[in-house]
């Protein structure tokens, strides 16, 4: 009866082991430089905005270079306008859910090649005007690269382009670069 206890509770410490291998959870959070692309009468003078994203983030490894990492952040992005007949600045700042979903090719332990798409749902638009005009939902790729400083700690950049507008009223795209740091449990 000694053996057959040993025999589970080491059978189940091992499937322990492996599934924490396989499955990781953490947290991540960091700089968004974005801006929005578009076409833009010549009178308006267009400049990106600093803001932030933060959130949840898993990887699941699938074999021995390649993971699925998929992402649940908040994150902002916009842009701010000048226009040349009007002395004020126009700065337009749009919240997002984003759910970006990465593959992720381990270039060795330390680097990995990021790709993948993501879709985001508006939560709030901060204008300096009153217009509510964002379209609720967006859908980007992204592209980065990532760097494990430790077993849990790591860095990534990247840059994501928004492929539908993020305007009811203007051809306008979202784009950001995103420089992150994050912690695996």
């Amino acid at each position: 009866m000694k053996k057959i206890l040993l025999a589970a509770v080491l059978f189940i410490a091992t499937t322990a082991t492996i599934q924490a291998q396989l499955l990781k959870i953490g947290v991540k959070a960091g700089v968004n430089f974005a801006n929005q692309t578009g076409d833009f009468p010549d009178q308006i003078d267009k400049e990106g905005i600093t803001s932030y994203h933060a959130g949840l983030v898993a990887e699941l490894k699938l074999l021995d270079k390649f993971s699925i990492q998929p992402e649940l952040l908040y994150s902002t992005t916009g842009a701010s306008y000048k226009f040349s007949e009007v002395s004020e600045d126009i700065k337009n700042e749009l919240g997002y859910i984003s759910i970006p979903v990465m593959a992720k090719f381990y270039l060795n332990n330390t680097f990995s090649l990021e790709v993948g798409p993501q879709a985001s749902f508006l939560v709030s638009e901060k204008n300096d005007f009153d217009v509510k005009n964002g379209e609720t939902f967006e859908f980007g790729v992204n592209a980065g690269l990532g760097v494990k400083l430790t077993e849990n700690f790591f860095l990534q950049g990247r840059y994501g382009l928004g492929l539908t507008e993020a305007s009811k009223d203007a051809d306008v795209k979202n784009s950001v670069f995103q420089i992150s740091a994050g912690f695996m449990f």
